[in-house]
């Protein structure tokens, strides 16, 4: 837990540096200043992406394929999600706002956050989680486009007009970390030590 309080600061770091330099970029006139470069910003989320996919994949793959279907009983869990199906709410989520980012439409088998009914076995939920990180580090190769549309999500508290390419993927990635905390906790119920906490 420890390790992902410098993360979240930096992301959260990150966000306020993002929402400025994209308010700088909208209120001065290209022709009186230089236009936003967002090499930089790139290279952070990128980076970034691949911190939470290194700790998040290892840590999916590290529960047992019979226990997907895992939900706690203990304490006040009615209702909660099994593993399985928490990782594909993630990886939904995940496609869903970076197609928001991209212009493009929802894709229509992520449902409402749950993911394809299709994908049930382990190694379809972990081939499913890999490919949305894939979307996502395309929507971070997208930011600084010009000619490319973003579309407000209904997942998202960010509306038209707020809805930035980089806010998206930073909201993807703080719903990531926030899942991964519960990926931990699922592995350790089921006496599962998470790969980034091995010696």
């Amino acid at each position: 837990m420890q390790k992902r309080k410098p993360l979240f600061l930096l992301v959260l770091g990150l966000t306020s540096a993002t929402i400025l330099a994209q308010a700088a970029q909208q209120s001065v006139d290209p022709k009186d200043g230089a236009p936003f470069d967002a090499q930089p910003e790139k290279r952070a989320l990128q980076s970034l992406l691949k911190i939470a996919e290194k700790e998040i994949v290892p840590a999916v793959d590290a529960m047992p394929a019979d226990k997907f279907g895992f939900a706690p009983t203990d304490g006040e869990f009615k209702g909660v999600r099994t593993f399985g199906q928490m990782v594909k709410h993630l990886s939904a989520t995940n496609h869903i706002l970076a197609a928001a980012a991209l212009g493009e439409e929802p894709p229509s088998d992520a449902g409402d956050e749950v993911g394809p009914e299709a994908v049930r076995t382990k190694a379809e939920i972990l081939n499913y989680l890999k490919g949305s990180f894939v979307h996502l580090s395309r929507a971070i190769e997208a930011i600084g486009g010009t000619n490319e549309p973003v579309n407000a999500s209904p997942i998202s508290p960010l509306r038209k007009g707020d809805v930035t390419r980089s806010a998206l993927v930073v909201e993807s990635l703080m719903h990531a970390y926030d899942h991964y905390g519960q990926i931990v906790e699922y592995l350790r119920m089921n006496g599962v030590v998470p790969p980034a906490s091995r010696p």
